[in-house]
């Protein structure tokens, strides 16, 4: 699927992988958490190659908000601390304010102890995604991956969300794939991907000006 793919994201930078539907960003997404490992070549985190480290120390590195968050049928409060153990009260309540958990919790009778259902059925998408968020925010790894995390929302709950992630995002390196290429415009690395390889790199404004794939992207968009 990947063809001579050759690509730097550095420590703290974010970057956006965009590309017409198939061009093979999901995939080469996926090579960062080892879903699955180059057949050639190598994915290299600080000059290791994954491969030669456990699954669980590259899997810890990093945090995984999908457009389909993974909601277990327990309480609000045990979806947040899932995997992380000794999370005093006062940590937990900073981070559902940052990831604007605490903007409905507080009008549910049972507040975090609420029972969500088999896979969040009594939450909507919006709130869904600002738990996954904050699990993400309270497992403190350094690599974050999005993977079209507004993409299925409405409007109003994308602007909620895309709020809470930019506090996530802070200081983290992220890799980024979205459906609203508005969304990606601040990134200092965006990646245009087409038929498995990096056909153009740069800031926006230095892809707006090249004129090729990105700016018709864009402009494809704006007409929609």
């Amino acid at each position: 699927i990947l063809k001579e793919i050759s690509l730097e994201i550095k420590p703290g930078q974010t970057a956006a992988l965009v590309g017409p539907s198939g061009a093979g960003k999901s995939s080469l997404l996926n090579l960062v958490p080892r879903f699955y490992d180059v057949h050639s070549g190598s994915v290299l985190l600080d000059d290791y190659d994954l491969r030669n480290l456990s699954l669980s120390n590259v899997r810890s590195a990093s945090s995984l908000v999908s457009q389909d968050a993974l909601i277990f049928d327990i309480s609000i409060k045990e979806n947040i601390i899932f995997g992380c153990d000794g999370i005093s009260d006062e940590i937990f309540l900073k981070v559902c304010k940052d990831s604007l958990v605490d903007d409905f919790v507080k009008d549910l009778p049972d507040k975090y102890l609420t029972l969500v259902g088999e896979s969040g059925v009594r939450l909507s998408g919006g709130q869904k995604q600002r738990i996954s968020i904050a699990r993400a925010i309270i497992s403190k790894s350094p690599i974050l991956i999005l993977d079209e995390a507004t993409s299925s929302l409405d409007s109003k709950s994308e602007k909620l969300v895309q709020e809470a992630l930019k506090k996530l995002m802070h200081n983290k390196t992220s890799i980024v794939i979205a459906h609203r290429l508005s969304t990606v415009k601040n990134a200092q690395n965006i990646v245009v991907l087409d038929k498995g390889k990096v056909i153009e790199q740069g800031t926006h404004d230095d892809l707006i000006k090249k004129k090729g794939v990105y700016n018709n992207l864009i402009s494809l968009q704006s007409l929609s």
